[in-house]
């Protein structure tokens, strides 16, 4: 694996999560130095049928991060997305289809590194 993609392991983690409830992903993004950004900009715009396919919203975008707890004067990545999917399955139908692997390309080509976390959101109310 290029370190780009999931795991057999890491998919079967996410296939395994609550069917009915929504999945919130963070994409920790570090672009490749050289023509990166542009390349990751090309598969964000071209992604956005597939999102919208798939019942996904963008819930933020953003960059030029800047330590404010923590050690050093930046984190290692360069911006950070995170969109919100109903179900698990949605975002796994999405990203299985030969379509959605012609755009992928782009979001590989830009990345040095780009890591996905699933989450859930947490009731705040007490227990």
């Amino acid at each position: 694996m290029s370190g780009l993609e999931p795991t057999p392991e890491q998919f079967a983690a996410l296939a395994a999560r609550p069917a009915d409830a929504p999945v919130v992903m963070v994409n920790l993004l570090k672009f490749k130095p050289e023509g990166g950004r542009e390349s990751y900009l090309r598969y964000g715009q071209e992604v956005v049928p597939h999102l919208e396919r798939a019942g996904a919203t963008l819930r933020y975008a953003g960059q030029a991060p800047s330590m404010v707890i923590g050690d050093g004067e930046r984190p290692w990545w360069d911006a950070i997305l995170i969109v919100e999917y109903p179900t698990p399955q949605a975002f796994i139908d999405m990203v299985t289809t030969p379509e959605y692997a012609k755009v992928h390309q782009h979001r590989a080509a830009g990345l040095d590194r780009g890591d996905l976390i699933a989450t859930s959101t947490w009731s705040m109310a007490p227990e």
